[in-house]
């Protein structure tokens, strides 16, 4: 396994918000996590980049790759996130600089975990943008957040992530603030990049027709705590928890429908 969460704990000012989470991600592996705004989705996936709240404490076990990541140095936590584990937060706005140019942003793991000059860092940038499929890549690089559409900034987010090729990349609700068009492409892109890489992806979500679009398997959240879990498929069709029964029928009153993201 390359990612094992045992027994999660997370407590701020003194009121525990996540309660005993444990889920594995194998290598290659693609799990969900979905859950209600307030369920602990979005604290689970900070406590395994080493992000959480400085009010927060953190308890039970998190180990990559057989190394624990609870409790681990800043400096030592430093060489993983961004070069091992990969990150794609929900809304790129706030996530990127504006007054940096999006090539800059994208080329920054690259400098600091491999030590590569300026130009070797932009000439990556490029194929990165490319690779998530920006426009005219060696244009794009040069230009500002803002002069970009929310898609093309969810793309960026998504090089940036990837530009150390990381085994491991977490997606926090990166298709929340686009519409179902641009949201469509984005799912897709994810999931062709994490399997052409063969890397692993935890995908979070509060929507269960996004989930069936890119994961395999899944785990539901509430209140801090794993109600269900499964294959995708499985919550989709046979769900036993009223959480569970309660996102389905979010999702079925919206638009879904299973495809090979659920069905693998």
């Amino acid at each position: 396994m390359s990612l094992v969460v045992r027994d999660l704990t997370i407590d701020i000012d003194g009121r525990r918000v996540v309660d005993g989470i444990s889920f594995e991600v194998a290598d290659g592996a693609r799990l969900g996590i979905i859950g209600e705004s307030g369920s602990g989705k979005s604290l689970t996936a900070l406590a395994v980049l080493g992000l959480l709240p400085d009010d927060a404490v953190a308890g039970g076990s998190i180990t990559w790759n057989g190394r624990e990541l609870l409790g681990l140095p800043e400096k030592e936590f430093a060489g993983v996130r961004g070069n091992e584990i990969g990150m794609v937060f929900q809304e790129p706005r706030t996530a990127l600089n504006p007054i940096r140019p999006i090539g800059r942003q994208i080329a920054e793991s690259v400098r600091i975990h491999h030590r590569v000059s300026k130009a070797e860092a932009m000439a990556r940038a490029i194929v990165e943008a490319r690779r998530v499929a920006l426009p005219d890549p060696e244009a794009i690089v040069k230009r500002y957040p803002h002069q970009l559409s929310g898609g093309q900034r969810q793309r960026v987010m998504i090089a940036a992530a990837l530009v150390c090729d990381p085994q491991l990349l977490i997606a926090d609700k990166p298709t929340t603030a686009l519409d179902v068009t641009i949201q469509a492409e984005v799912l897709e892109l994810l999931r062709e990049l994490v399997t052409d890489a063969g890397m692993s992806l935890v995908f979070i979500t509060h929507d269960l027709a996004v989930l069936s679009q890119i994961a395999t398997h899944g785990v539901v959240l509430a209140h801090g705590r794993v109600v269900e879990s499964g294959s995708v498929a499985q919550l989709l069709r046979d769900p036993r928890s009223p959480i569970t029964q309660g996102l389905l029928r979010d999702a079925t009153a919206t638009l879904w429908r299973p495809t090979k993201g659920a069905e693998s």
